[in-house]
C-alpha cells in the first residue's frame, strides 16, 4: 500500500524539520485556533480539489485514503504521513503531471506553511518529551558485542540469526523493529549454549575460551596457547639485550644522560632483571684471565660508539655478533642425555621419558663438560676473544679455564624455554621433523606435557610474571585434568602397547577405564606391584629410582588437582552470581544472588548433574534471562509522566549508544554511586568512551546503517570474471575504509565536515593497490592514514569504493543509485520509489550502443512524472562517472566511450567530477547534511523514531556544533545532556 510505502521511505518521518519553503523566522508560529481555522478554510478544500479524486474513500490509489482527515486533530494523529505529503508538495511531485487540476503556487504554499505551523506547535507543546521507548530486545549486533565484553571473547553467536529489520530511520536498534518470536527464542537458547561451551573453570572463577572447550583436546589447545603466548611475550633475543646494554653504556652520547637501566629496559621492551644480570657480567672484572666471559667482554669493549643518523641500528650488527658467539658456544656445551633403559620395560614408558626430560632441563643453566673440545666459529684466531677461548694444555690452567664456564652457563642457558618436544625416544634421524607438539612431554601415543622454562623463570621474569606463569600451568592441570589423563594413558600404554601389565594377574585390579583408577589406594598398590616386577626382571637402580619418582610425582599432581578443584567449586558458584550481575548490567539483590546459587544446586541435587555441567547450564539460564536479552528504561523513582532514568539504565543507554554494548566497570561504578546522573560526569564519561576502541560499535552500527554499507561484507553482485581484482580481501578492505575514517573522526574529535569535504582516508595493501596508492608494508591488517588522498581521486566519504560498488548494478555504473545514495543517505531527502513499469537501463555498459550514459539517462527521465524525482539526484550521480562499477578510476566506460563527469546539480549548481560535487555539497547543501546527521545520530541514540518533541534537541545539536567548530563530540554531548536521553516517559496506567 502507498501509505506503508511512504512511511518506509520517510525513514524517520516524524523527525523531519518541516521547513522546506520558509524558515521559522519567516513564518510566525500560529496559535491552535488559527491552525484549526486554516485547516477548514485552506487545507481541506485543497484536498477536495486536488487529492481526493485519486486518494478518496472509493478505491484510493495505492490504498492511500486522505478523505478521513477532516480536522487538525485527525492530522496530528497521523503526522508522520503528513510529513510525507509535505515532501511531495514541496517537490511538486503531487498532484502528478497527469492530474486534471493543479494548484497554483499560492495554494500549494499555504498548505506547506500550515503543515509547518502544525509541526512547530506540536514540537513546542511536547518539547523534551522522551517519547515512548518500550522494552526492546538487544539487536543481533548488540548481543554479539555484549557477549564479547561479557566473556572477553568475540564469539558472534548471532551469525546464524535472521537479519534484524530496520526501523523507519534505517537502524535496527529500536523496539519498533526488534520483535521476539518462538523461533528466535530457540536461536537465543542455541546461542547461550554455544557461549557456555566456551566456558572454562579456573581455580578462582570463570573464563571463556575463543573456541569450544568441551573435548579434552580443545581444553589442551586453550591452555597450551595461553602458555605459548606468555612465552612469546617474554622471548629473549640476546642481540636486543646486548643492544640495550650498549644503549645504557652510551646513554649520554645518545642524549639520555639521566637514563637508568630501568628506563632503558622499558624503552627497549626487555626484561630489567636479565639486563641487570648481563650488564654486570659484561662489565665486572672477570675471575680469570681467560674463558668465555673474557672473550665476550673483549667483543663487548670493541663495540663501536654511537655514530650516524641512526646509531642504534648501526650498533645492532655488532650486538648480533655477540649473540651468535654465545649461541655457538652454548650449543657446544650442551651435554647429550642418554636414554634410560631396563630389560623388559619400554624405553618410552612415562617414568623413563620424564626422567630424561628432567635431566635435560637440569642442564639448561649448568656446565656439564665440553670445554676441551670447544671450537668457536667466526672468530679471528689472533683476536683477543679467540685467545681467551684457546684451550690451555697445562692441567692446572685447564682446570681454571673449565671453571670459567659455570658462571657463563648460568647467565646464558642453552634454552630459556622449550616449547616443542618431539618423541625423544624415537630414532634421532626420524625425529628431526617431528615438530608442532607444543609443550609435549615427548611421549609416544600418550597424553602428557612437560614444563621446561626454569631459565626464563629464574633469569628473566619478575615476581608478578612468575606468579602469572605458575597460575597458567596450574590452570592447565585443572582445566584439562592433565595428571589424571596422563596417568590413565600410562595405564593404557603399559597394558596395550608394551605388554608390561597385560596378562599379569597382579595388575588386574586397575585399568585405564576405571573411574577410581587414580584413587590413592589403587595408585599406591600399583606402584608396589609395578616396582616389584621391575626389580624381579632386573631393572637397575637408576631405572627403579625413576619409576619411584614418577609414581610419587604423578600422585602428588593428581591429589593437588583434586584439592584445587574442591576449593574452586564455591568460587565458581560465587562467580556465577558475579557473571549474572555483569550480564544484567546492574547490581543483583541478595535474593537474586541466592537464586543463582539455588538454580545451580537444583541442577546438582535434583537433576544429578556434575559440577561443570551444572555451572554451564546455569550460565545458559542467565543468558536466557530477559534482564540480558532486553533493555528496559526504568525510572529512578516510582511515578508517572516524565521521570529521570535509573542510573543503571542511563549507563546502559550511554554504552549501547556509543559502544553498541554493555557498560564497563567504570560506568557501572558511577551508576551505583549515583554520580553518573551528574551532567559533568555524564559528559566526561561520554568523552572517555569516544576515545575507547569499543567506539567501533558506533562506527559499524550507526555509520554502517546510516550510510548503508553495514552488510557490504556479504556483497556479491560484482562479476568477478570481469573484475578479478575484486576478491574477498578487497571487499573486506572496502567495508573497513569508512569505519576507519569514522573512527578517526570520533576518536580525534574532528569536524564532521571532514566526512564530506575531508581529504584523508585509510588504506591497507589491497585497497591501496585498487586506488593506485603506494602500498604500505604488511598484510591485509596493516592500515595507514593517507592525509591527502586527493591526488589519487580519494578523500572523505564520496569517492570510497564501498559506496561506488554497492550502488552499481555489477557490469555498469548507476548515476541514479549513486546520486540517490547521496541525497537520501547524506542529505536526508525523501524520494518515493519509482513506478513498477519504469524500464531499466541495460545491465552492461557495453550494451548501451551508440548512446552515452548521459543520453540514456535523458531518455529515461523524459517522462515529466519521472523527471520530478530524477532531477533531484541524476546530476549528482553523473559526477561519479569517473569511477567504474567497483570504484576504480577510469576515463572510458566499459563500452569504450569517454566518461563525462560534468554535471548539472539540483537547484542550479554545476561542477565536474567528485571535486565539483564536493564543492557543491559544501557550499549549497552543508546545512542539510548537518541536519540529517543530527537527526540520524539522535534517532540512533534514543533507539526510536524521532517525534516533534525532539526538534529542540536537534536545534541544540546544530547550535553546539556551530559553536564548537563542528566537532563530533558536540553532537554527542548535546544528546547525552538532552531530556530525551536522560529521562523516560512512564505511562500512568503502568505506574499505577
Amino acid at each position: 500500500m502507498l501509505r506503508t510505502i511512504l512511511l518506509m521511505i520517510a525513514g524517520m518521518s516524524p523527525l523531519l524539520a518541516l521547513t522546506r519553503q520558509e524558515s521559522p523566522d519567516e513564518v510566525p508560529v500560529s496559535q491552535p485556533n488559527t491552525v484549526d481555522a486554516r485547516f477548514a478554510a485552506e487545507v481541506r478544500p485543497f484536498l477536495e480539489s486536488y487529492c481526493l479524486r485519486c486518494h478518496g474513500a472509493d478505491a484510493p490509489k495505492a490504498g492511500l485514503d486522505l478523505s478521513g482527515y477532516d480536522s487538525t486533530a485527525s492530522v496530528l494523529e497521523d503526522l508522520a504521513l503528513w510529513e510525507i505529503v509535505l515532501d511531495q508538495l514541496d517537490a511538486e511531485a503531487m498532484p502528478p503531471p497527469s492530474a486534471d487540476a493543479h494548484p497554483d503556487a499560492t495554494a500549494r504554499h499555504r498548505v506547506i506553511t500550515w503543515i509547518n505551523d502544525l509541526r512547530r506547535l506540536e514540537a513546542d507543546r511536547n518539547a523534551g518529551d522522551p517519547g515512548p521507548v518500550p522494552a526492546r530486545r538487544l539487536s543481533n549486533a548488540e548481543y554479539d558485542h555484549t557477549i564479547r565484553d561479557l566473556t572477553g571473547v568475540d564469539l558472534r553467536p548471532t551469525r546464524t540469526f535472521p537479519v534484524d529489520p530496520a526501523n523507519e530511520a534505517g537502524f535496527d536498534n529500536s523496539a519498533e523493529s526488534l520483535m521476539m518470536s518462538p523461533a528466535l527464542v530457540k536461536k537465543y537458547l542455541d546461542a547461550a549454549r554455544e557461549v557456555a561451551d566456551h566456558l572454562v573453570l579456573t581455580p578462582d572463577g570463570l573464563a571463556f575460551a575463543p573456541h569450544p572447550v568441551i573435548a579434552a583436546t580443545d581444553r589442551d589447545k586453550y591452555s597450551v596457547n595461553r602458555i605459548i603466548d606468555f612465552y612469546a611475550r617474554h622471548d629473549v633475543d640476546l642481540a636486543e639485550v646486548f643492544l640495550a646494554a650498549w644503549h645504557y653504556r652510551h646513554r649520554e652520547a645518545l642524549g639520555q644522560p639521566d637514563a637508568s637501566l630501568t628506563d632503558v629496559a622499558a624503552d627497549r621492551g626487555i626484561s630489567l632483571r636479565y639486563l641487570e644480570i648481563v650488564w654486570d657480567l659484561l662489565n665486572d672484572p672477570p675471575e680469570a684471565e681467560f674463558g668465555p666471559i673474557v672473550a665476550l667482554q673483549c667483543l663487548w669493549n670493541e663495540l663501536p660508539p654511537p655514530e650516524g643518523a641512526d646509531p642504534v641500528s648501526a650498533a645492532r650488527p655488532a650486538c648480533e655478533r655477540l649473540r651468535d658467539l654465545v649461541v655457538d658456544l652454548r650449543k657446544q656445551l650442551t651435554p647429550e642425555v642418554e636414554n634410560l633403559t631396563a630389560r623388559g620395560i619400554s624405553n618410552g614408558t612415562q617414568p623413563f621419558v620424564l626422567w630424561k626430560n628432567r635431566q635435560m632441563a637440569a642442564n639448561r643453566m649448568r656446565y656439564a663438560g665440553g670445554a676441551a673440545d670447544l671450537r668457536p666459529a667466526d672468530l679471528d684466531p689472533d683476536s683477543p676473544a679467540a685467545q681467551a677461548l684457546a684451550v690451555p694444555t697445562d692441567p692446572d690452567a685447564f682446570a681454571r679455564f673449565e671453571a670459567t664456564f659455570d658462571p657463563f652457563c648460568r647467565v646464558f642457558p642453552d634454552a630459556f624455554v622449550v616449547t616443542e618436544r618431539a618423541r625423544v625416544y624415537l630414532d634421532p634421524d626420524q625425529d628431526k621433523n617431528n615438530t608442532g607438539r607444543l609443550l609435549s612431554a615427548g611421549f609416544h601415543s600418550m597424553t602428557g606435557y612437560f614444563r621446561d622454562d626454569q631459565p626464563l623463570y629464574d633469569l628473566v621474569l619478575d615476581d608478578a610474571q612468575r606468579q602469572e606463569l605458575d597460575r597458567l600451568w596450574t590452570e592447565f592441570n585443572l582445566i584439562s585434568d592433565l595428571p589424571m589423563r596422563q596417568f590413565s594413558s600410562y595405564l593404557w600404554y603399559e597394558r596395550a602397547e608394551t605388554g608390561f601389565m597385560r596378562g599379569d594377574p597382579d595388575f588386574d585390579f586397575v585399568r585405564a577405564e576405571d573411574r577410581d583408577a587414580a584413587s590413592e589406594a589403587k595408585m599406591t598398590r600399583l606402584a608396589e606391584v609395578y616396582l616389584a616386577k621391575a626389580r624381579r626382571i632386573g631393572a637397575g637402580d637408576q631405572a627403579i629410582q625413576a619409576i619411584e619418582d614418577q609414581f610419587a610425582i604423578i600422585a602428588e599432581q593428581i591429589r593437588h588437582v583434586e584439592h584445587v578443584r574442591a576449593e574452586a567449586e564455591p568460587h565458581h558458584v560465587a562467580a556465577l552470581a558475579d557473571f549474572a550481575e555483569r550480564a544484567y548490567r546492574r547490581r543483583l539483590s541478595t535474593a537474586e544472588r541466592d537464586g543463582v546459587a539455588a538454580f545451580y544446586l537444583g541442577l546438582r541435587d535434583e537433576d544429578g548433574l556434575d559440577h561443570e555441567d551444572a555451572v554451564r547450564d546455569t550460565v545458559v539460564s542467565i543468558l536466557m534471562s530477559p534482564h540480558v536479552l532486553y533493555r528496559v528504561d526504568l525510572p529512578l523513582e516510582e511515578g508517572s509522566g516524565i521521570q529521570p532514568l535509573s542510573p543503571n539504565d542511563l549507563a546502559s543507554r550511554l554504552s549501547y549508544f556509543l559502544w553498541a554494548s554493555m557498560p564497563d566497570d567504570e560506568l557501572m561504578t558511577l551508576a551505583d554511586s549515583g554520580d553518573l546522573q551528574d551532567p559533568e560526569i555524564l559528559v566526561a564519561q561520554a568523552r572517555r568512551m569516544l576515545r575507547d576502541d569499543r567506539v567501533r560499535g558506533l562506527a559499524t552500527e550507526f555509520a554502517g546503517n546510516w550510510l548503508d554499507f553495514r552488510r557490504f561484507e556479504a556483497h556479491n553482485s560484482v562479476d568477478r570474471s570481469r573484475f578479478p581484482a575484486f576478491d574477498d580481501e578487497l571487499r573486506r578492505a572496502m567495508f573497513e575504509e569508512p569505519i576507519r575514517l569514522f573512527l578517526d573522526l570520533v576518536q580525534h574529535d574532528r569536524p564532521v565536515d571532514e566526512l564530506l569535504a575531508g581529504t584523508r582516508t585509510f588504506v591497507n595493501p589491497p585497497l591501496a593497490r585498487h586506488y593506485g596508492i603506494p602500498e604500505p608494508e604488511g598484510g591485509p591488517d596493516t592500515w595507514v592514514e593517507i592525509a591527502d588522498a586527493t591526488p589519487f581521486g580519494r578523500g572523505g566519504l564520496l569517492p570510497m569504493a564501498v559506496f561506488l560498488t554497492q550502488n552499481s548494478p555489477g557490469l555498469r555504473t548507476s548515476p541514479v543509485k549513486r546520486g540517490y545514495w547521496v541525497v537520501r543517505r547524506l542529505l536526508g531527502e525523501h524520494i518515493p520509489p519509482p513506478p513498477p513499469d519504469v524500464p531499466d537501463l541495460p545491465d552492461d555498459e557495453a550494451d548501451l550502443g551508440a548512446l552515452t550514459l548521459r543520453e540514456a539517462l535523458a531518455r529515461h527521465r523524459a517522462d515529466p512524472a519521472c523527471a520530478v524525482c530524477h532531477d533531484r539526484f541524476d546530476g549528482i550521480g553523473v559526477a561519479f562517472e569517473g569511477f567504474g562499477p567497483v570504484g576504480e578510476l577510469r576515463t572510458v566506460d566499459l563500452g569504450g566511450r569517454p566518461v563525462e563527469t560534468e554535471a548539472e546539480f539540483p537547484r542550479g549548481g554545476q561542477g565536474t567530477g567528485v571535486e565539483g560535487l564536493r564543492a557543491y555539497l559544501e557550499q549549497a547543501r552543508r546545512d542539510e547534511f548537518v541536519e540529517n546527521l543530527c537527526r540520524k545520530l539522535l534517532a540512533y541514540a534514543l533507539g526510536r523514531t524521532l517525534i516533534p518533541s525532539d526538534d529542540a534537541t536537534i536545534q541544540n545539536m546544530q547550535a553546539r556544533l556551530s559553536a564548537e567548530g563542528g566537532r563530533f563530540s558536540a553532537l554527542v554531548e548535546a544528546i547525552v545532556l538532552s531530556p530525551q536521553f536522560r529521562n523516560t516517559r512512564v505511562e500512568r496506567d503502568l505506574a499505577e
